[in-house]
């Protein structure tokens, strides 16, 4: 019997084989880049036959989406217990963005060598159709964030709040991925001062004095994202 169809035969041993192959993939991606590693590399870390590293993951991109999705599965129940603990916006987008951080640190060069990928159209891309789901979930988190805290807007502009702040995670992600500053001090300043002039902004976005700029904007993020 070969290896792919003893693991077909045990759900608990194909799980440990896949989560091995994963950990082994991502250990080498982690030392080597993502670009020149091998599935050969792959299967011969985690102690697994070509043919069964290829049976779990028909690609690196395959591993490296299962790595998105057990990320999100990870993170998403600290998130909504931390969103469930925070009383203000401020400390629910904090809520939001420090477990990203947290949880992508021992994976932060990984993720610098996947920003190659931001074209729309490649898979692993965080705007593309594949990840269209994980980014579903994420625009949900800030949503709640925004509702839970009676952020108003007018309604030109409310219906995008939330990929606009899922955007601006985005930015700090990929500011903090190329940072060299010691333990990324420089993002966190970045971090601690942009959070607080958003949520200031956002406090002062629906005052009617800023009536004339709500249409523009309106029409600006509807270009945007595609709705008009």
């Amino acid at each position: 019997m070969s290896e792919t169809d003893a693991v077909k035969k045990s759900p608990k041993k194909s799980e440990e084989t896949r989560a091995r192959i994963l950990e082994a993939a991502l250990s080498i991606f982690r030392e080597r880049g993502f670009e020149r590693a091998t599935m050969r590399e792959i299967a011969t870390e985690a102690e697994v036959a070509v043919g069964a590293a290829y049976y779990y993951f028909d690609s690196k991109d395959a591993i490296v989406m299962a790595f998105y999705e057990r990320a999100q599965a990870a993170m998403q129940p600290e998130i909504a217990a931390r969103l469930d603990r925070a009383k203000t916006l401020e400390a629910r987008l904090r809520a939001i963005v420090s477990t990203k951080f947290e949880y992508f640190a021992p994976n932060r060069k990984l993720l610098a060598a996947l920003t190659a990928h931001t074209d729309p159209e490649h898979p692993l891309s965080p705007f593309s159709r594949e990840c269209a789901s994980i980014r579903a979930e994420d625009v949900a988190q800030f949503d709640r964030a925004a509702a839970d805290s009676g952020v108003s807007l007018p309604p030109t502009i409310a219906p995008y709040l939330g990929r606009l702040l899922w955007m601006y995670q985005m930015g700090l992600i990929l500011f903090w991925v190329y940072d060299r500053s010691e333990e990324q001090a420089r993002t966190m300043f970045l971090y601690e001062k942009t959070l607080k002039m958003l949520t200031v902004g956002l406090k002062l976005a629906g005052f009617p004095l800023l009536r004339p700029l709500h249409k523009l904007a309106g029409e600006l993020l509807a270009v945007v994202y595609g709705d008009a």
